[in-house]
């Protein structure tokens, strides 16, 4: 199983940007999926996460009604939709496979993980 998160570059404040997250090796239908970062000097904090079936969905604070994570389970892909982007965004970007989505997301192990991709904010 491989994760590969893409998408990421260099941004202004309040731009939108969108990352994806490319699945090979499962079948996404049965597979949750969760975007984390990490910023330069901080640990890897949870952003996000969606169900696998019924596209349930569920947000950190920092990023809730910025950020939108949707799924397209035929061509296995997922996506993180950033908007109104601040200086405070900037990390790298992961995706990883989880067993839960919901308010207690981060007390589950996350596994697989794919290789991150730099997102900065700055003006």
């Amino acid at each position: 199983v491989q994760l590969q998160a893409s998408g990421g570059g260099a941004v202004q404040p309040g731009d939108s940007l969108r990352l994806s997250c490319a699945i090979s090796g499962l079948t996404l239908d049965y597979y949750f999926i969760g975007w984390f970062r990490q910023a330069p000097g901080k640990e890897r904090d949870g952003v996000g996460c969606i169900s696998s079936s019924d596209n349930f969905t569920w947000y950190e604070d920092s990023v809730k009604g910025r950020f939108t994570i949707s799924r397209e389970n035929d061509i296995n892909l997922v996506y993180l939709h950033m908007d109104n982007l601040i200086p405070e965004d900037t990390a790298v970007y992961y995706c990883a496979g989880l067993t839960y989505c919901g308010s207690t997301w981060l007390l589950y192990g996350a596994n697989p993980w794919g290789k991150g991709t730099q997102v900065t904010v700055s003006s």
